[in-house]
């Protein structure tokens, strides 16, 4: 059995996020789709002193109303500089901060180059991945014939991809078709987010909606004991 996820990109996502990718064989970004404001594309939180923080990458979008996420442009470069300034100042003192920090920075100096929000959020999702031991195959919806259709479009999406699993976001139980997916020969999944543990963070209460990094910088190496997907060690 060959189990697929479809999900557009976001940036610096959540734990849950990376989750899915982990327990899939293949995961294909959904970049082909319409760009969404005030959505997690572009944009994602962080815990500091003073509560959360959003973090968002400024894009093209007046205007442009019907834009694909993949041909979403960055407005400059500025940003990289000003999250990664944020990061630093709000987990200078998490327990593993220095050990990551040499690859956070490295991939903001890339991100800064980069043009478009679909090539910053795969450079941070494939890193971000090999970080927490995730050996997923990454794709994209471009890649694949794209039929008509909703439910079925993301059906002929696995079938294409060689799939008989699809792993579903929640979200999706509003406007998928089972039916659809049963018809392709395609077993239907959902991801549950429940019964996640709480790990040691900075800054006061205790939240689970927020950015990968936050795991990253305070659990270290054992940040998959945290998640959902099989373990295996991360990179140290």
């Amino acid at each position: 059995m060959k189990k697929v996820a479809i999900l557009q990109s976001n940036y610096i996502p959540w734990k849950g996020y990376f989750d899915i990718i982990g327990l899939v064989d293949e995961f294909i970004l959904y970049d082909d789709m319409q760009y969404t404001r005030r959505d997690w594309r572009n944009r994602n939180q962080i815990k500091t002193a003073n509560g959360l923080q959003w973090l968002t990458i400024p894009v093209e979008s007046k205007g442009k109303f019907f834009q694909p996420i993949n041909q979403t442009r960055v407005t400059g470069s500025r940003w990289a500089e000003d999250h990664w300034k944020a990061i630093r100042y709000s987990y200078a003192k998490a327990p593993f901060f220095k050990t990551y920090e040499p690859v956070l920075a490295d991939l903001y100096e890339k991100a800064a180059r980069l043009e478009m929000l679909s090539q910053i959020n795969h450079l941070f999702l494939t890193e971000l991945c090999a970080l927490l031991g995730i050996g997923t195959k990454i794709t994209w919806s471009s890649d694949y014939p794209l039929a008509e259709g909703k439910t079925e479009r993301l059906a002929a999406l696995v079938r294409s991809a060689g799939g008989d699993y699809y792993l579903s976001g929640p979200a999706a139980k509003d406007y998928i078709v089972d039916e659809v997916f049963e018809n392709a020969g395609v077993r239907l999944d959902y991801m549950d987010y429940a019964g996640y543990p709480e790990y040691p963070q900075l800054h006061g209460p205790f939240t689970h909606n927020v950015s990968i990094l936050d795991l990253l910088f305070m659990t270290g190496p054992d940040a998959p004991k945290y998640m959902k997907f099989p373990q295996k060690e991360a990179v140290r």
